[in-house]
């Protein structure tokens, strides 16, 4: 079983609704779902380039996938997940964009956020204590004789690469798009996402994703809104 922490807009949320078809697969049930008829691209070339992101779901890395360490349970897991979630604050992007970054598409901010940052870099730190130390195959996975001697170090500390100043929110819509397919993958997304494209998104939610056997499609454990919930008044 590894577990990692996402973030995901809630389950009724329409860019969820959206992202969900076109990846084929509902995160928070787990089942499939049917993939939309979009300009310029068939439902088979559809499948085969988000057949990667299909098995992560809809979302964005803030801590990536882990074992648990030995003397952690699921359980002291969702309840330090429950109360850090309750001591966060929303984060608002007021501008997405689509973005591709190493061949593949996800929607990215277009500015870069500090408080989006620093909600990250503190979910790495706060849950490390949960994650089990990596072996030399889970290394060895991670490319790191393409990383940088900073990435390679936080791999080797935190579990992942891309953590504190290499960090980048990204949302995953495909898999990697060989360069002559691109416009026209780009094309489709901006068709199908339409007005969705240019709204604020809202960062009010983060997500616990469980993968229960190494290969398994990760669906959403727990799903929690930043912030306090206001108690409701006794009669």
């Amino acid at each position: 079983m590894r577990y990692a922490i996402y973030f995901t807009p809630p389950h009724g949320d329409p860019l969820t609704a959206a992202a969900a078809r076109w990846l084929g697969r509902d995160a928070f049930t787990g089942r499939p779902v049917e993939r939309p008829v979009v300009p310029d691209l068939s439902r088979e070339e559809l499948a085969y380039f988000t057949a990667s992101a299909r098995r992560y779901g809809f979302h964005a890395t803030l801590k990536a996938p882990f074992e648990l360490a030995a003397d952690e349970t699921e359980t002291t897991l969702l309840g330090a997940f429950d109360a850090f979630a309750e001591a966060l604050a929303p984060v608002v992007l007021p501008e997405i964009r689509l973005s591709q970054i190493d061949r593949f598409f996800a929607l990215t901010p277009a500015q870069r956020s500090e408080p989006l940052d620093s909600l990250a870099s503190d979910i790495v730190v706060a849950f490390d204590r949960f994650r089990a130390p990596m072996s030399e195959a889970d290394i060895a996975r991670r490319n790191p004789e393409k990383l940088t001697p900073a990435q390679l170090k936080y791999l080797q500390q935190w579990g992942y690469p891309y953590v504190f100043e290499a960090f980048r929110f990204h949302m995953t819509l495909s898999g990697q798009v060989p360069a002559a397919d691109s416009p026209r993958f780009r094309g489709s997304i901006e068709s199908y996402f339409g007005s969705l494209l240019d709204e604020p998104l809202v960062i009010g939610s983060i997500a616990l994703f469980a993968e229960p056997e190494p290969g398994a499609p990760f669906t959403v454990l727990a799903h929690r809104a930043l912030g306090r919930m206001p108690q409701r008044k006794s009669a």
